[in-house]
């Protein structure tokens, strides 16, 4: 009988948090640090309407509403981490301002949203910009965080004061 070596997985922190997903891009949350850089770049306000594209456990609209006052839609396709998400805003005290839908990022409706946060790969990112230049209105701020999957838009800012960085854009006007 053949035996194989067997390596222990070692499991860190980040590791622990990272998760598959039967979406495009595995679930990782966004540090609270971040999501203040990220809403300070796009100067949400309470007049705010931001949407959460890949919204896993709802983290970062529930920052939205505590921190900044705003309404949030969070867009996720995993079942399981859209109860989480709605759990969590009501222990959070914020389910009035935030909603959370299962459904597939490319086929929601995003028009009502001021602000888009995307904590998405690259590739996602890229094949997602058609969709935030025709359904979003111009004025609309786009924010990410490690991935710059719009390269050919030059970001409005860049600020790379956490690990990776983070990237504000705003939605153009149309040209007639």
């Amino acid at each position: 009988m053949h035996r194989r070596a067997f390596l222990p997985l070692i499991v860190t922190p980040a590791l622990a948090q990272y998760e598959e997903s039967k979406g495009d891009v595995p679930w990782v949350p966004t540090p609270d640090e971040v999501m203040n850089t990220l809403f300070r770049m796009a100067g949400v306000t309470p007049r705010d309407t931001v949407y959460d594209l890949g919204s896993g456990d709802g983290r970062v609209l529930i920052y939205a509403a505590k921190h900044f006052g705003a309404r949030g839609v969070g867009i996720e396709i995993e079942g399981h981490r859209v109860l989480e998400a709605r759990a969590a805003a009501k222990k959070a005290g914020v389910s009035r301002r935030v909603k959370f839908i299962e459904q597939d990022l490319f086929k929601a409706d995003i028009r009502p949203a001021t602000v888009v946060f995307m904590y998405l790969y690259t590739a996602v990112m890229a094949k997602l910009k058609p969709k935030l230049m025709s359904d979003l209105k111009p004025g609309t701020r786009v924010v990410a965080y490690q991935f710059n999957g719009l390269r050919d838009w030059k970001p409005d800012r860049v600020d790379n004061t956490h690990p990776y960085p983070a990237y504000l854009w705003t939605i153009p006007t149309r040209q007639a």
